[in-house]
């Protein structure tokens, strides 16, 4: 399994604003990224009228989309079955094609997390200081973060991806496993 970290924070934090930010910086530092997203309800990333969506409507289990460019594996989950555990999640990313996973959400999963924060939003921290599995927080406004977390500025990509060139040369690799 490649290392992963998290970003986690209450809705409307920016956590996927900063995975954008952050993930074009590590491709250009040659790592090769994949991006696991928790969605709390349900989602379609097919369109009505594809072929795919059709057969999926039809009762497809699985549905596997191809060409030379992209590939997708979408799949059904029946009736009232928990979400598929985070750790299975993860186990289908190709550790031969990904070098780093940064997931987006998954706050209760015991993984290293970057807590994202807006003191604007009037919440407090969500899982720091409580986690120990938050290794930062990014946070737009002042903070005192205690070690071994430490604080990084929200709106500095470069200084969270910097951060995480860190972690993942040695500086704190072991932090980037999964519990």
């Amino acid at each position: 399994m490649p290392p992963v970290v998290g970003f986690v924070g209450v809705s409307g934090s920016g956590k996927t604003t900063l995975i954008t930010r952050v993930l074009p910086e590590l491709r250009s530092a040659g790592l090769r990224v994949a991006v696991l997203k928790h969605a709390h309800c349900g989602f379609d990333m097919d369109r009505p009228g594809k072929d795919s969506f059709r057969v999926r409507e039809a009762g497809a289990a699985e549905v596997l989309i191809a060409s030379r460019t992209r590939w997708a594996h979408l799949g059904e989950l029946e009736g009232d079955l928990d979400e598929p555990p985070f750790r299975e999640l993860l186990d289908r990313f190709d550790p031969a094609r990904v070098d780093l996973v940064l997931a987006e959400g998954f706050a209760r999963e015991s993984y290293p997390k970057i807590e994202v924060h807006r003191p604007a939003l009037g919440e407090p921290p969500r899982c720091w200081p409580a986690d120990p599995w938050v290794i930062a927080v990014a946070s737009d406004g002042p903070l005192a973060v205690a070690p071994p977390a430490r604080r990084l500025d929200l709106n500095a990509p470069l200084e969270v991806t910097g951060f995480l060139l860190v972690q993942l040369a040695g500086g704190g690799a072991s932090r980037l496993r999964a519990g």
